[in-house]
This record gives C-alpha cells, sequence and structure tokens, in this order.
C-alpha cells in the first residue's frame, strides 16, 4: 500500500507542476515514474525472499520488529520486555506432571482408622469414639510414618464431662486394597507430633523422601492423603513459605513448610510432595476459621529422618539432655526491672539432681546467653542448639549470673 500511494503523491504532483501537453507527459510519465516503481517492487520482492529464506537474516530483522514495537508499546515503564519469558504454558504438560506424582506416590500413601475407648461421667459403660488420618508407607515391610495426634488422644481431646483413653484398635487401608491391615504402634513422640506404626505385610510401595532443605517457595507440590475419609485424594498448590514458626493448641512450637495445598481433617500424617514424586513433607496443621483459606503445614521431611529412625530403632526418640527448666527474659521484662541485672536470655529456674547442668555448676537465677557460640535468647533457642548435638556430646555455655559472665561446658546425656 505505500508504493501505490507514493505514486499517487507523485501524479498529483506531476499533475501541478508539469506542462499540459499529453504526448510529453505521457512519455515522462512512463520512464519517470512507472519504471522506477516497477524496479523498486521488484527488487524489494527479491531482498524479502532472500531475507525470510535466510534463517539469520530472517531472525535479525524480525527481532528488529520485535524490539521496536516493545519500546513504542507501553513508553514511560522499566520494562525489559526482552528477558520476559513468553514461551507458552503448556496446560497437557502441567497435567501430565500431576498425573505422573499422582500415580506414583498413591501406591505409598495409606488411610487409617483409629478408635479409641471413651469414659464419660455421665455412664458406667466405656463408649467408642472413631477418628481417621494418613500415613507413609517408609518401608517395604510395612512401617508406615504418620502424626502423633492421629493415633494419640491429647488433653484436647478430653474434657470435663468425658477422657479419650489410648487407641483401642489401628486399621490401615492400602491403596487400590479393599483388605483393612492391623496396625502396631511401634513409636510415638509428642514433641515433633510423630509417630511409626507397622503393619504385617512385605512388599509394599515405600515412598521416594526428598530433600526438604532444598525446596524453594512458589514450587509446584501436591497433598495425598484422606481427608474427610476419603482416602486416595489429591490436592496441588504451590510452597507459600518455608521454616514458618507454628504454635499448635497446646502450646508446641513447630518449625514447618506452609502451603496453599489444601489440607483437611483426614489429611494428617499424609505426604506433601513435589514435581518428581518425592516427598517432602507430613501434613500436620491447618489454620481454620473465618475468612482464611489455603493456610496448610507440614513438617519438613528431613527433619523426620531421624525422629521415625530412633522411634523404629529404640520405641522413643532419644535426645539430648541438659537438665534444667526454665523461662525466657525478654526486653518487657527488663524494662519492668531497670535495677536489675536481667539480661535477655534463657533464665534458669531448676536444675535437675545429677543433670549436665548440676555437674556443670550452673545455678538457679543464672541466665543463659550464648550456646554453642550462637546467641540464646529464648528457651526455644537453647533447645535447637541442644537438638543439633547427639548424646555425649560437650557444648560451651555462656551464663550472665549477677551481672558478670562465666563459660562453663557441659556434657549432654540422654533425656530420662
Amino acid at each position: 500500500m505505500s508504493e501505490n500511494n507514493d505514486f499517487v503523491n507523485v501524479k498529483s504532483q506531476e499533475s501541478n507542476f508539469k506542462s499540459p501537453k499529453k504526448d510529453k507527459n505521457h512519455y515522462s510519465f512512463g520512464k519517470n515514474v512507472l519504471v522506477p516503481f516497477a524496479s523498486g517492487v521488484l527488487g524489494a520482492g527479491v531482498l524479502l525472499g532472500v531475507c525470510f529464506n535466510v534463517p539469520y537474516v530472517k531472525d535479525n530483522m524480525l527481532g528488529i520488529q520485535s524490539n521496536n514495537s516493545s519500546s513504542n508499546a507501553g513508553s514511560g515503564t522499566n520494562i525489559n520486555y526482552n528477558n520476559i519469558n513468553t514461551d507458552l504454558v503448556s496446560l497437557s504438560s502441567y497435567s501430565d506432571t500431576g498425573v505422573y506424582v499422582a500415580q506414583t506416590v498413591l501406591p505409598s500413601i495409606v488411610g487409617i482408622k483409629v478408635e479409641y475407648s471413651v469414659s464419660s461421667i455421665f455412664s458406667r459403660v466405656s463408649s467408642t469414639a472413631n477418628a481417621e488420618g494418613s500415613g507413609v508407607i517408609i518401608s517395604q515391610d510395612g512401617y508406615i510414618l504418620t502424626n502423633n495426634h492421629v493415633i494419640n488422644s491429647s488433653s484436647s481431646s478430653s474434657s470435663s464431662y468425658y477422657t479419650v483413653g489410648e487407641a483401642t484398635k489401628i486399621t490401615v487401608s492400602l491403596y487400590n486394597d479393599d483388605t483393612e491391615y492391623e496396625a502396631k504402634v511401634i513409636g510415638t513422640d509428642e514433641q515433633t507430633d510423630l509417630a511409626v506404626i507397622k503393619i504385617e505385610k512385605n512388599d509394599l510401595t515405600a515412598a521416594t523422601l526428598g530433600d526438604s532443605d532444598s525446596i524453594q517457595v512458589g514450587e509446584w507440590c501436591m497433598a495425598i492423603g484422606n481427608p474427610l475419609g476419603m482416602q486416595s485424594s489429591v490436592t496441588t498448590g504451590s510452597i507459600s513459605a518455608l521454616n514458618r514458626k507454628i504454635t499448635d493448641s497446646d502450646g508446641k512450637q513447630f518449625t514447618l513448610i506452609q502451603t496453599d495445598t489444601a489440607i483437611n481433617e483426614g489429611n494428617s500424617g499424609g505426604a506433601l510432595v513435589n514435581s518428581k514424586g518425592e516427598v517432602i513433607g507430613i501434613n500436620t496443621l491447618k489454620a481454620s476459621g473465618t475468612g482464611v483459606e489455603g493456610l496448610g503445614f507440614a513438617i519438613p521431611i528431613n527433619s523426620t529422618k531421624s525422629i521415625y529412625s530412633d522411634l523404629i530403632q529404640y520405641n522413643k526418640v532419644k535426645r539430648p539432655y541438659i537438665g534444667i527448666t526454665g523461662s525466657d527474659i525478654t526486653d518487657e521484662i527488663i524494662k519492668k526491672n531497670p535495677n536489675s541485672n536481667l539480661v535477655k536470655g534463657a533464665y534458669i529456674r531448676s536444675i535437675e539432681e545429677y543433670s549436665p547442668a548440676e555437674r556443670a555448676g550452673l545455678r538457679t537465677g543464672d541466665i543463659i546467653i550464648k550456646a554453642d557460640g550462637q546467641v540464646v535468647e529464648t528457651m526455644d533457642d537453647l533447645n535447637e542448639i541442644k537438638n543439633k548435638h547427639s548424646i555425649g556430646d560437650t557444648i560451651s555455655i555462656v551464663i550472665n549470673r549477677n551481672g558478670s559472665e562465666q563459660e562453663v561446658s557441659l556434657t549432654l546425656i540422654e533425656q530420662p
């Protein structure tokens, strides 16, 4: 079209500025306009034909055009459109990932049913209550990892009117298997809310455990479990946050993975998995209430490995032990006691007899401000440092005693 417009303009100019003699105008028009115009069209056609059949030239031409159009659109912004990934996302590939992960992991996830005995003040006869949860097969010979609260009653399960006792029966349902297998409790750990149960069956599909230390915020994930008794359900989402400090209704603090993947009652003890079909967490908590959506939490799988190993080997978790009870000295407490020698740290309220703390010479009223060279501001800080050690390790403790600092060493023993 541009060539035709130019032709119109030229013709108009010729008409305006040239002599009106018919023969001469016809000769000049053909010589001065038609011949150059035809040559230009032919040359342009050859050029375009060559360029679009030579990939390098073609790509560069199209690249220049793309850059020019990009820079003209949205002027006044600092967006570098050349760095934006404009590749289309294949929905079929996304779907295939979910299908692959589900098919890979579902055989390793079980449904758990628990029967409890319930005693009521209104009746002398005990009744039975039921609960459901999920579990992850961690060995071919029947060991299953789940949450402690799935198979153990807690204080929150009882009231002044009734008491929930220990589980009287635990049954496990496998994927695509109508048989219910009775399970026995191998070990439980209230502190980490983990437990191991076992069924007498071999050749099970053990889950592949991933590396929860390498996951990233925004990463795709899937929750698999037994929500509301609907066995073998999957939901997908992403990793919302890492290392969330969450305190449960019993006051226990956990460091958890946060996810927006739907987690409901019955998902507890089930798996949070990545796009490779590896278990990266054990689903354990969800936030609920008006206006709350997409707040689920999982125990990082790396932190479970030493726990379930101890539970299988010793039926309990062997933990290092210092032998003190204490409380936190906060800035607020210090401000309320300006004339004291208080500093931020873990205040020792009592010391157990024959404990490492007593042997190291610690006293009631000492404030622990460092352990292993790391600053201690709370009892949780101290426990976190201690739990990274093994029984028999020696650690250094810095205390503030009446305003002066002292350093002592103590050797950790197994917690009674």
